[in-house]
């Protein structure tokens, strides 16, 4: 999820004409219309949203985000020149206690402009990933979709890190002991995990 206002996201698409109602836009988007629902109560967008958007009305996907550039793309170029496309795994990143789901095959790509990726790491390595489970919220919630920099592995205290585990892949934060790492949730209900070695 990310954190653009609901309101003026739909606003833009509304009063752009390119969609009439809150049913027309899951239709459009191929969900639920409790996901419709669901997005405005949370205030908060799945990503994916975005990518199906810019294909399916042929809108610049920055415009749907933001409201900032062309509404349309002036170019079929222009896309890959401005945004690079990042695989979204099967696998599943487990909140919680532990992941099986680990396949690496490739469920769809989705659009991030290249500008922001550079700053977040390398982008020829990372991958989407979705998270079950409850034990990092509030930071990250059941159903999140989460952007993984394969690339690192320098260990930041305090930072969250995808972690596998024998045949586990999670998601906690991470802090240094002598000798040992500790496992952190952000949801105290759940106990920290020590891993040594």
């Amino acid at each position: 999820m990310n954190s653009i206002d609901f309101n003026s996201f739909y606003d833009r698409l509304t009063k752009g004409g390119h969609v009439s109602s809150q049913k027309n836009l899951a239709l459009i988007l191929g969900v639920d219309s409790s996901a419709i629902s669901q997005a405005k109560k949370r205030n908060s967008i799945p990503f994916s949203w975005f990518t199906i958007l810019s294909k399916k009305l042929d809108l610049n996907p920055e415009w749907i985000q933001t409201g900032i550039g062309d509404k349309r793309l002036n170019e079929p170029d222009d896309f890959k020149t401005m945004f690079e496309m990042i695989p979204k795994v099967k696998a599943r990143l487990s909140a919680g206690g532990g992941s099986f789901d680990i396949e690496p095959d490739i469920i769809g790509y989705f659009s991030f402009q290249k500008e922001w990726l550079r700053k977040k790491g390398n982008s020829k390595k990372m991958v989407l990933m979705d998270i079950f489970g409850n034990s990092m919220e509030p930071e990250l919630k059941d159903g999140d979709t989460i952007l993984v920099d394969l690339s690192k592995n320098e260990i930041l205290a305090g930072a969250i890190y995808a972690i596998g585990i024998d045949d586990t892949v999670m998601v906690k934060r991470i802090e240094k002991l002598p000798e040992k790492l500790v496992l952190i949730s952000d949801n105290r209900s759940y106990s920290p995990t020590y891993l040594k070695g």
